[in-house]
Parts: C-alpha cells; structure tokens; sequence
C-alpha cells in the first residue's frame, strides 16, 4: 500500500521557529543562537539530501553552496531564515518526510537521545560538526525506514 499525503493538508504548515523558543522558556545564560542549533541541523540535512524547495534553491543558493563546503555552521544556516522551518523550503518528498519526521515529535526525541542525553535543555547543545554527523546519522536511519514504510 503506497502512502501520499495530499500537500493541500499542510500546505500552511511551519514546523518550528526559533522564535517560539527563545520568547518561551529559554535559559537566560545562553546566547539566543542556541535556539538555532536543532533546526540548523534538520536544515542542514535537508541540504544534504537535496529535499528542499526550488524556492529555497534560488533563494539560498549561496548558504546552500556554502553549508555543503562546511565553511557556515548549522546555525547561520538557521540563522539565515530567522529560525524559520516552513513548508516552503521543501520539495513535496522533502514535506511529506518532514511532517512525519520532525511535525510528528520523532525528530525532538531524536535530538534528546542522540545529543541532548545529559545535558541541561535542547539549547545547551554544541553547534559542531560532530554533533551534526551523529544526528544525520539518524536522520538518515529514520528516512531510510520511512521509504520503505511509504513503498510498502
């Protein structure tokens, strides 16, 4: 049995922001980048992956080339887009994942065992290229499933 969504059900859908984090109960020591960092590696990955929008393509052609050499971090990529995670930055695979993945909460769980584990919050965690393979990783492990449960 093949599973569609029909984009017309989230076609306003924003999946996160970093604004609702940092307006919320975001630790006072830290610096508000912190809000960033989650949503940076999820972008980043869809970079990766090529599961963005061409809107997004043509609008971030430059953080793109750049995000891919390594040359900015996960949350300038975020930064770029204000913390902003919206249906429009992805294709229709890309969206139809995200919902799933990130819109169903399996991606904040994720985040919590993969980096978070100790740590005091979700913003206490390292924007490092370390940190980001370890979640890609499990993104990956997460999409790959996906695939199959979509194709049946």
């Amino acid at each position: 049995m093949e599973m569609t969504l029909d984009m017309s059900d989230n076609q306003k859908t924003i999946y996160d922001n970093a604004k609702s984090h940092f307006l919320g109960n975001f630790p006072d020591n830290l610096p508000i980048e912190q809000a960033y960092v989650h949503i940076g590696m999820y972008l980043g990955w869809v970079i990766e992956n090529e599961l963005y929008s061409e809107y997004f393509e043509e609008e971030a052609e430059i953080q793109i080339f750049r995000f891919k050499r390594r040359e900015i971090s996960c949350t300038i990529l975020s930064e770029v887009w204000d913390g902003y995670l919206g249906h429009e930055l992805f294709n229709k695979e890309g969206n139809m994942f995200t919902y799933y993945y990130y819109g169903g909460g399996l991606y904040k769980g994720d985040y919590d065992q993969t980096l978070v584990k100790e740590l005091p919050s979700i913003y206490h965690v390292d924007d490092s290229w370390n940190n980001y393979e370890k979640m890609a990783d499990r993104i990956k492990m997460r999409y790959e499933d996906w695939k199959k449960m979509i194709q049946g």
